[in-house]
């Protein structure tokens, strides 16, 4: 029999309206678990237990909240391993990168412990003779998270994480594609000494969980990482009801490579970039804008590169790629393959669906070359291990191209020149910027998030959490 999990609310882990497989996109005879689905009234309910749990835990002991979340680290790279296989498993990235994954997860847990020491506030005189002012900074409440696939366990990690250092009471819906680290992770939040009803996880289609958490009166928060076109209806959703909104969306980042750029760094990144974790991250580089110069001798490079990549099971050893993610998801990759092919792109490598030791969703890495800013390849998010390389004359041109898209999440550019790299920190319209480095890779510690249809609300992650998860209180005393 496969293993159920049921929701965690009020501290009680409580049955579903029914079950869902967890299948392995590696392998699709393999069901990693069956995982509660739930309606409105389970919603309802874990967001009246984070109310109940809200008073005491907005006021509670800095120190046990430091211990609470500095355990749930401990136990997260304890068993990273575990973790990052149970992780392979469900999403599909490789072994090697969903152990680091669960290992980064880990350190949120431990870096926002620390901020429940380090939240600051200031004591300011008035203008005022004889009156003293204090600016602190409150919890804003009862938080819901809705996390996307593509990150099973960092993603919520580093949005739960910063809700509870900084003191709110949160109901967590994440992807119906992958319960499965979010289950995990509830389960160490549940024994980690944290009270019941300070964190509650229902699970369940978007269209349900999601839409009765955005509607609910009582959350008064929504953070939300996923499609533009789904995090626009929430943006109008909270601005109807007055709550707070923080959206991590979509990205369509460009890598600059220039003529003066080292050919081996150039490709090795782009590569990365593109392709790892089957290029279904929001900071995956899938424009590849690259001077005349250099042009030729990267183009080759690459399909080398490329040539060398192994796209297997995600749990087997020596694989680079693993496969996409679901059946709509490949469906979706494919359909931009034909698409880049009709606008008159050329397909330099890749393309096709693979076969394998097992029924899975693997795709071939796939570049295009000889492709305009204008095609659809090259403005659309493919969400997949697609690329496409856009040939211009210079730096200016680079840089105009590179801006030239709706989004503005990571932006990168490989040269040895001193004077482009600095000229593109500051020009570059994006909220992460790569020197020499995949667009893809973030710290744990410092702020992420981007400009444009990319972003909107404040920043992720690091101190800069305080700034969603916190409201700012001034208070005046007459001495």
């Amino acid at each position: 029999m496969t293993a159920q999990h049921d929701h965690l609310i009020g501290g009680r882990w409580l049955a579903g309206d029914g079950y869902a497989p967890n299948r392995n996109p590696s392998n699709l005879a393999d069901v990693v678990g069956e995982y509660a689905q739930g309606k409105t009234p389970q919603v309802d309910e874990a967001v009246a237990a984070a109310r109940a749990a809200f008073p005491a835990w907005s006021v509670s002991n800095i120190q046990a909240r430091f211990d609470a979340l500095d355990k749930i680290g401990n136990e997260i790279l304890a068993r990273k391993e575990e973790l990052g296989e149970l992780l392979a498993r469900e999403e599909g990235k490789t072994r090697p990168e969903a152990i680091g994954e669960a290992t980064r997860a880990g350190y949120i847990f431990k870096f926002f412990a620390g901020e429940c020491l380090r939240l600051a506030g200031e004591t300011l005189a008035s203008v005022r003779p004889g009156i003293g002012v204090e600016v602190t900074r409150e919890p804003v409440g009862v938080v819901g998270l809705i996390t996307p696939w593509n990150f099973p366990i960092a993603i919520p990690a580093w949005k739960i994480a910063p809700a509870l250092a900084y003191a709110n009471c949160v109901v967590m819906k994440p992807a119906d594609l992958v319960p499965g680290c979010a289950w995990a992770l509830a389960d160490i939040i549940q024994r980690s000494g944290i009270p019941s009803g300070v964190f509650n996880l229902v699970m369940g289609r978007g269209s349900v969980i999601g839409e009765a958490l955005i509607q609910h009166k009582g959350v008064d928060a929504i953070s939300f990482t996923g499609s533009v076109e789904t995090g626009g209806r929430i943006a109008q959703a909270c601005a109807a009801s007055l709550k707070k909104v923080q959206l991590e969306m979509g990205g369509k980042n460009p890598q600059v490579v220039l003529d003066d750029a080292d050919l081996k760094t150039a490709v090795e990144l782009s590569v990365q970039s593109a392709f790892f974790s089957t290029g279904q991250r929001c900071t995956a580089s899938s424009r590849l804008i690259v001077t005349a110069g250099i042009y030729p001798a990267y183009v080759e490079a690459m399909k080398q590169r490329m040539a060398g990549l192994k796209v297997d099971d995600a749990l087997k050893a020596g694989t680079d790629i693993g496969p996409v993610s679901s059946q709509a998801q490949l469906e979706q990759d494919l359909k931009y393959v034909e698409i880049g092919k009709a606008e008159g792109a050329t397909l330099a490598a890749g393309g096709e669906r693979l076969k394998r030791g097992t029924d899975g969703f693997y795709l071939a890495p796939t570049l295009f070359t000889e492709s305009t800013p204008a095609m659809r390849i090259n403005r659309e998010e493919i969400f997949g291990p697609v690329a496409s390389v856009i040939r211009v004359k210079d730096y200016e041109e680079a840089l105009a191209v590179a801006n030239d898209t709706p989004f503005g999440l990571s932006s990168g550019i490989a040269t040895t020149s001193l004077k482009h790299a600095t000229h593109f920190k500051r020009h570059a319209l994006a909220g992460l910027v790569m020197v020499n480095l995949p667009t893809a890779g973030v710290d744990y510690h410092v702020p992420f998030g981007g400009r444009k249809g990319s972003s909107y609300g404040p920043r992720e992650q690091g101190h800069y959490a305080q700034e969603f998860f916190t409201t700012v209180k001034t208070a005046y005393t007459l001495a």
